[in-house]
């Protein structure tokens, strides 16, 4: 059985971890296997599977804390509480941080140019942090969270849903169903936030289907926010309605699917209408 990672281990990899997430956030290409190489010195003989779980936890503990992660490094939970030490006090240790999630998530953004929106949509994740562990309660020097901090960005909002109407167009095109692609509604638009969803689509059947479009620039394991109003929407309409989970926007834009009502679809926290795919 492998030993415990040591404190001095722990923050060396999770100072690495961060130096990787500030060039990811600030566009600087960087080499994950490089990384690996340099920090693997500071380590007490540890595989690179074992390596590459510790980052994966750093993930998971960062997206409790509302707070970016590294996409490549897929959140796995059960991890050290010491670990999550290590986490808290490099933030409270490097305020700069702060400034340089604050720039990612405020920059100019556009509408992505795709060739093919079809191959946009992907399969569902697997999210696998614990629901009924306590989620987003950090209060250390870092008290912002990231994740609510993007749904006041009315621009990635609405470039998201323009993102989607193209995707549905050509969906609907590519069936044969021109006309009813020409009446696609942009709702959140025309009727405002109060009807519970953000477009009117159709089905292969030519039946009416709500969208309600949800993005971020993280990357898809990240949770999203829903309102009661959204929350009950989709229950009243749950065999018409579907979230279109929309990450990466700025990079590689994809999104995955959840049909139904979010009750059902979602592991959900009620008192803060935050949710993940089941």
């Amino acid at each position: 059985m492998a030993e415990d990672w040591t404190r001095n281990e722990v923050i060396a990899i999770v100072s690495d971890y961060y130096d990787m997430l500030k060039k990811e956030l600030s566009g600087i290409d960087y080499v994950k296997a490089q990384h690996r190489r340099n920090v693997v010195k500071l380590l007490n003989d540890r595989s690179e599977g074992s390596i590459e779980f510790k980052h994966q936890n750093i993930s998971a503990v960062l997206i409790e804390m509302g707070l970016p992660y590294i996409p490549g490094y897929k959140p796995r939970g059960n991890y050290q509480q010491l670990l999550k030490e290590e986490v808290e006090n490099y933030l409270s240790l490097h305020p700069e941080l702060d400034e340089v999630i604050g720039n990612f998530l405020n920059a100019d953004l556009k509408l992505p140019q795709l060739d093919a929106f079809l191959n946009s949509e992907v399969e569902v994740p697997k999210f696998e942090i614990k629901v009924d562990e306590p989620f987003l309660s950090y209060t250390g020097r870092l008290e912002r969270n990231y994740y609510k901090q993007e749904l006041k960005n009315k621009k990635l909002g609405l470039l998201g849903e323009e993102f989607v109407i193209n995707y549905e167009k050509q969906r609907l095109i590519n069936l044969g169903m021109k006309s009813y692609s020409n009446k696609i509604e942009h709702i959140s638009q025309t009727d405002g936030d109060s009807a519970g969803f953000d477009i009117l689509s159709f089905s292969e059947d030519g039946k009416e289907k709500f969208i309600e479009v949800k993005t971020t620039q993280m990357g898809k394991d990240a949770p999203f926010y829903f309102t009661r109003n959204e929350f009950s929407f989709s229950k009243s309409n749950a065999d018409k309605y579907s979230l279109y989970r929309l990450f990466n926007f700025r990079k590689d834009p994809k999104f995955y699917q959840l049909k139904g009502s979010l009750k059902e679809t979602s592991y959900n926290l009620p008192t803060e209408y935050l949710g993940w795919p089941k």
